[in-house]
């Protein structure tokens, strides 16, 4: 895949992502009402509300992990809520990064071969892949960690860990749901700052779920969500 951060065009200005209608139940829970959604091409957005207002759900819709009941998503082009379920998994490990509060790493696998699995699983030799992850791993300044397991790293050097894997496959966007939850208030702080400069740098598109406005602050702007309805919806409409 080609680096973002190596494309001129299209402009920024253009919507990578747009979601339109959506509709989505979780048994009784009408979790989303109609939510419509446009983030542009190298944009940074929180998307923001309290426990239970749909958030999650919709970072979910969006990353193509559920389909809406109603309405559609289209990313880079490509209408994920359409396609079947082998394809929109091969669509988020090829063009979609993502980080958990918890970070979710392999505990029996090194840091370097957390950062390279997604590379081996899109069909990249072991050794490239390694050796790609190691550049990873030394950019989120983790050097000398590279065989260390998750349970003999901090949360913070875990979590940096969590996003080399994400970031290693270029991707188009990065989704970072609650990336800073298990971390103390300055652990937190250094972990949004490398996870934005590196998003301003790559020119990835960055979508995080959050609830900490201080983790909202690092973006170019907020989507609040209360009782699956967007409160501030786009002003732009249908690019």
């Amino acid at each position: 895949m080609t680096q973002l951060a190596q494309v001129e065009t299209p402009s920024r200005t253009l919507p990578l992502i747009s979601a339109r209608g959506l509709h989505r139940h979780h048994g009784q829970t009408h979790a989303l009402r109609g939510v419509d959604v446009t983030i542009r091409r190298g944009e940074i957005v929180a998307i923001m509300g309290p426990s239970g207002s749909g958030k999650s759900t919709l970072l979910h819709c969006l990353a193509g992990v559920i389909t809406p009941d109603e309405g559609h998503v289209q990313v880079s082009g490509t209408r994920v809520s359409d396609l079947d379920e082998d394809r929109r998994a091969e669509f988020r490990l090829t063009e979609l990064g993502f980080v958990f509060q918890f970070g979710q790493l392999l505990p029996e696998l090194s840091a370097e071969d957390n950062v390279a699995l997604p590379l081996m699983l899109a069909g990249t030799r072991r050794a490239k892949a390694v050796e790609r992850a190691r550049v990873w791993l030394g950019r989120m300044g983790l050097e000398g960690l590279e065989r260390r397991l998750p349970a003999e790293m901090s949360g913070g050097q875990a979590q940096r860990v969590a996003l080399a894997r994400a970031l290693v496959n270029d991707p188009a966007v990065l989704f970072a749901d609650e990336p800073t939850g298990a971390l103390d208030s300055l652990t937190a702080e250094k972990v949004m700052t490398t996870l934005t400069e590196l998003a301003r740098g790559t020119g990835t598109t960055l979508v995080i779920v959050t609830h900490d406005a201080r983790v909202a602050s690092y973006s170019d702007r907020e989507i609040f969500i209360r009782d699956g309805r967007v409160t501030n919806p786009d002003i732009e409409g249908d690019l």
